[in-house]
């Protein structure tokens, strides 16, 4: 066990052998599945919240955990946050962004609500693809805020791009402020989202 855990992809390999495990424990109970549209739809589900969990979670990490603790670390040892971790985290948070929102077009497509999703039911009324299209209108504006925004910004802040200091400073705050607008627009992104389940 230990030389499983020890090693991020052998844990990773293990847990989506497991999920597989689970997934097909699931679907004997319920008399086999076929690859058709749910089959597929389904999936892309599963992946669209495996990688929305990441896009959030590391939002909030950089929000309730690195940027209120900066001040706090020593000016010797930031160099490790700004070289190392930052950019690692950044990596993830942008491409989780990124697959977030083409699963959640893919996944509105395979359900036939994208376009009444993408312009709030214009015409059919439906409150649920309101819901989901509010989410998804949300979450086009973040994404777009990390790739456009942040991702550029951060470049320059953390010395990946070379730049003036005043331009540096600037771009930190930046990056930061649009950090927020993001977290800030995460709980209604959300919210629309899991309210959807609920709605007709």
């Amino acid at each position: 066990m230990d030389k499983l855990l020890s090693s991020l992809p052998r844990t990773i390999h293990a847990s989506l052998a497991l999920a597989v495990i689970v997934f097909f424990g699931l679907f004997y109970q319920n008399d086999g599945f076929s690859f058709d549209r749910l089959f597929w739809s389904w999936l892309t589900r599963f992946f669209h919240v495996l990688v929305s969990i990441m896009w959030i979670g590391l939002l909030w990490y950089f929000n309730f955990v690195q940027i209120p603790n900066m001040g706090k670390i020593p000016d010797e040892q930031k160099p490790a946050i700004g070289k190392v971790i930052a950019p690692a985290a950044l990596f993830y948070f942008r491409w989780a962004a990124a697959l977030t929102i083409l699963s959640g077009l893919i996944l509105a497509w395979l359900n036939g609500y994208l376009h009444d999703a993408m312009t709030f039911s214009i015409g059919s009324g439906v409150p649920k693809h309101t819901a989901i299209g509010i989410g998804m209108w949300l979450g086009v504006i973040m994404a777009f805020n990390v790739w456009f925004v942040i991702w550029p910004n951060q470049k320059r802040a953390l010395g990946i791009v070379e730049c003036e200091p005043e331009l540096k400073a600037k771009s930190a705050r930046t990056a930061m402020l649009f950090s927020r607008t993001n977290t800030l627009l995460s709980l209604p992104m959300l919210l629309s989202m899991v309210a959807a389940q609920n709605l007709y």
